[in-house]
């Protein structure tokens, strides 16, 4: 057979990953945070975008532009240049209102007489004038003292908020008044910089001291001078020793304590019979030492600040609506403020020589708001269903949680699953049972006796902590009778599960549990 070169017109589809179409993907699972980075890099880049004013509306970008096409108007009429639509003329103005005021007799002689005799009113009677209009609205949080800021009559919250403090700062000012000698501050300097964020000393006293040129015991009289420093039990090398000097400080670490302390395994594993023979102590005071334990704080550096945190705003708010249906909305603090000022596009391009910049500045910012505006749209479709998929959680709560996976909402709505993916990560929903991640809404299904309707994983998590939390000192409950007593309520699970979530939901063994609350049930403390 013989090869021969032919030419074949043939039409297809594909879809290309284009760098807006990649940034689109992005917009959809930024957080709020990160959306209102990205817009503020937006608005800086490109001179058609511009914030929106609070008291705006902010109804649709349609009303922005028709708001900007009526100053255009009313520029054109008042004589004045298209483009200027700062300022605030006269709406609506007719040639009537234009001979009369713009091109009467008398214009340039006023004009003249007030350049030549300076007559500016505007300082006489201010605390009767009406407040001065802002030159540049959008910067007033930023320049106070241009006019109409009212510079030393409001007051910054953020100027009154003290600064975080974190646990180094607060160490390094008590140092000085604990060591004196400069040699002892290096050392402690350097104790201080190897301490992590929860307060405890991860440092080799021996290396520090070979480092450092001094003696392993300068270093350990250091550290014992540093161990008495606010907040008490900073510097622990261990557990033990972080709860010992919180004991030592309120005077009780006596003997039975302190053997309590080094054997914090037996603790854990509610071992009170060896407890109690090791302490030389009864129950009623192996519980008290319990109790004292349970006050002490495991992470002494937990309390400082280490880092920002954000807080959480939802994007979504659901509250019940009249009919006795969910009102699903998004959160308006939670929307982009951004708008396109068509008619400056118009006014500047009538005198600018690049139209190719100022074409690529409107297109990108029509971009941004279409992607704004879908992203929006396609948040709401996923909240919707996921409030119709879960409203018997909202009504009865948690026990009442349907399995739902992603491909079941995004069949609903006719999306991809990896777009439900990116809506649900990072965003949050406001309902009257509290602030929920949409991911909590996705729960694996547990199967049900006899081919009823599945159960949610959530949902039988918070049953067995239930049944364990109603449990008498006499009938604790082991992992086969959680399963069995499951079984009954028409879950099938197996022990091996019912073990996995109890281990992570940090609830300890039956045997465990018996032992510590028949100790309490004997002192009457249950």
């Amino acid at each position: 057979m013989a090869l021969s070169a032919n030419l074949f017109l043939r039409q297809s589809q594909s879809l290309v990953m284009t760098p807006q179409l990649m940034q689109s993907i992005q917009l959809l699972q930024m957080t709020h945070f990160e959306l209102n980075q990205f817009i503020a890099q937006e608005v800086e880049k490109n001179p058609l975008l511009e914030f929106a004013s609070n008291d705006e509306d902010l109804g649709g970008y349609g009303e922005r532009e028709a708001k900007d096409e009526r100053f255009e108007m009313a520029g054109e009429t008042a004589g004045e240049p298209a483009g200027d639509t700062r300022n605030d003329g006269f709406e609506g103005g007719g040639d009537d209102l234009a001979s009369d005021w713009y091109e009467s007799d008398n214009t340039g002689h006023a004009d003249r007489l007030s350049n030549e005799l300076d007559t500016n009113f505007g300082n006489v009677f201010s605390d009767d004038a009406s407040p001065q209009r802002a030159d540049a609205p959008e910067l007033l949080s930023q320049w106070k003292s241009m006019p109409g800021g009212e510079a030393g009559e409001s007051y910054d919250l953020d100027d009154f908020v003290a600064g975080q403090v974190s646990l180094r700062d607060h160490l390094n000012e008590q140092i000085p008044f604990s060591l004196p000698a400069m040699g002892d501050r290096l050392i402690a300097q350097h104790l201080v910089d190897q301490l992590d964020d929860t307060g405890y000393l991860r440092a080799d006293l021996s290396e520090t001291a070979e480092r450092l040129g001094s003696t392993i015991g300068e270093v350990e009289r250091v550290l014992n001078t540093l161990q008495l420093l606010d907040p008490p039990g900073v510097f622990a090398r261990s557990l033990s020793e972080c709860l010992a000097i919180q004991l030592r400080q309120k005077d009780r670490f006596d003997p039975a304590m302190e053997r309590l302390i080094e054997n914090l395994e037996l603790l854990a594993r509610r071992d009170f019979a060896t407890l109690k023979r090791l302490c030389g102590v009864d129950e009623e005071d192996l519980l008290d030492m319990m109790a004292e334990i349970r006050q002490l704080n495991p992470k002494p550096g937990s309390g400082f600040e280490t880092g920002i945190s954000e807080a959480i705003m939802p994007d979504i708010v659901v509250r019940p609506s009249a009919d006795g249906s969910w009102l699903v909305e998004l959160n308006p603090d939670a929307l982009p403020r951004v708008l396109v000022s068509q008619s400056y596009f118009a006014s500047v391009s009538k005198t600018s020589q690049d139209h190719a910049f100022l074409s690529e500045c409107l297109q990108n910012a029509n971009w941004l708001t279409r992607s704004l505006d879908q992203r929006a749209k396609t948040i709401m479709k996923v909240a919707s269903e996921i409030v119709r998929q879960q409203d018997a959680f909202l009504i009865n709560g948690v026990d009442h949680l349907r399995p739902l996976n992603l491909k079941t909402v995004a069949d609903a709505i006719k999306m991809h699953e990896s777009t439900v993916s990116r809506v649900t990560s990072n965003k949050y929903m406001l309902t009257p049972r509290g602030l929920f991640e949409l991911k909590y809404f996705f729960t694996v299904s547990i199967n049900a006796v006899e081919g009823g309707d599945g159960h949610s994983a959530e949902a039988v998590r918070h049953k067995i902590r239930l049944l364990i939390s109603n449990e008498s000192p006499n009938a604790v409950l082991s992992d086969d009778d959680i399963v069995d007593t499951l079984k009954k309520g028409g879950i099938e699970l197996a022990r091996r599960t019912v073990a996995k979530y109890r281990e992570a939901m940090n609830i300890p063994s039956s045997v465990q549990r018996r032992r510590e609350k028949r100790a309490l049930a004997k002192v009457g403390s249950f």
